[in-house]
């Protein structure tokens, strides 16, 4: 198993921290839940899932002595704020497209949250009035000919890093990070609960736990994502290729099966980024019971589906769950209406 063999730049403090949800464990009165949180892994930015991704691409960057980080997501894209902060930590340019991938009309939605902390730290900011969608975008690919133009060496992230070739190999390292922490705490997680839109987060798990699985002969888990993209076939198959494509990086030795990769409908609504009805009520459950906060595009979309496939016994009674808290929560400034 090759994973050990990457380069990796460190951007986090080290593994992310696991804690037991003792309250919404007892009011969901089912499955023991526990939450491993991306959030607060990192002191760039606030943190969040993408810094992990980052840490493997980051050495390509400086291998390939780029002077600009060139990335795309919405408006609120957590992706582009962590982006952001690698540049300026690491003292390289950075150019950010930011489509309207969300139809959120909040009267500062372009003026707050991710997007203003990508502007405090430097980045280079262009809206684009483009719609969501899954891939390559033609703004992404414009953007680095712009730099390419004024004389700068640009380096592509593309949105998520997901469709970046190392773009899962993060999330399988966090597979055996869990592996290690689950020996410390004397428990074994046999479902994991994580958000799934751009896809590498998910894939990279699905990837990295059925290396783990091969190395050690220890349990088979289930990787649940929850669709939050709205555009689920798109989101299935971009998983599904991404996890494949990490499992013949980290030489995992064998296809995966299709019965590994799946992705729940039920808790996305009718659009991305719109928070619907039981997206807020997980998050005011989480901050009520928790003092967890969850953001409205994917943590909420995510525990919306954790607690009813907790309440239908889809997740059984005796099961140990692990909620992938992915960050994201400064796009809440953009949604405050919701919470009137």
């Amino acid at each position: 198993m090759r994973l050990q063999e990457f380069p990796r730049h460190p951007l986090t403090f080290g593994p992310s921290p696991v804690h037991r949800l003792d309250r919404l464990t007892r009011h969901l009165g089912g499955a023991e839940i526990w939450a491993k949180r991306e959030d607060v892994s990192s002191g760039l930015a606030f943190g969040g899932n993408k810094i992990r991704k980052l840490e493997y691409i980051v050495p390509d960057v400086l291998a390939q002595g780029a002077d600009t980080l060139v990335s795309i997501g919405g408006v609120q894209s957590n992706h582009t704020r962590q982006v952001a902060a690698v540049a300026a930590h690491l003292g390289l340019r950075c150019r950010l497209v930011q489509e309207r991938w969300v139809d959120w009309d909040d009267p500062v939605g372009d003026r707050v949250g991710n997007i203003l902390l990508s502007r405090i730290m430097g980045a280079d900011v262009r809206l684009d009035p483009a719609g969501f969608d899954i891939g390559i975008r033609s703004s992404w690919e414009e953007a680095i000919r712009e730099v390419e133009e004024a004389g700068g060496r640009p380096y592509g992230i593309p949105a998520g890093a997901s469709e970046h070739p190392l773009g899962g190999l993060g999330f399988a390292n966090w597979a055996f990070e869990v592996a290690e922490q689950e020996r410390q705490l004397g428990v074994t997680f046999d479902t994991i609960v994580v958000c799934t839109v751009t896809g590498s987060t998910h894939a990279g798990m699905i990837a990295g736990f059925a290396a783990l699985q091969e190395a050690t002969g220890g349990p088979e888990r289930r990787v649940l994502g929850i669709d939050a993209s709205a555009t689920l076939e798109q989101t299935r198959d971009q998983v599904a290729r991404i996890a494949r494509n990490t499992a013949r990086l980290i030489e995992l030795g064998r296809d995966l099966r299709d019965d590994e990769i799946t992705v729940l409908e039920g808790w996305a609504g009718d659009r991305y980024g719109i928070p619907v009805a039981s997206t807020v009520e997980a998050i005011r459950l989480s901050g009520r019971l928790e003092g967890v906060i969850l953001d409205p595009v994917y943590e909420g979309k995510s525990m919306a589906g954790l607690v009813d496939l907790v309440a239908s016994g889809e997740i059984p009674r005796d099961a140990t769950v692990l909620f992938a808290h992915l960050g994201g929560q400064p796009a809440l400034n953009a949604y405050s209406g919701v919470f009137d």
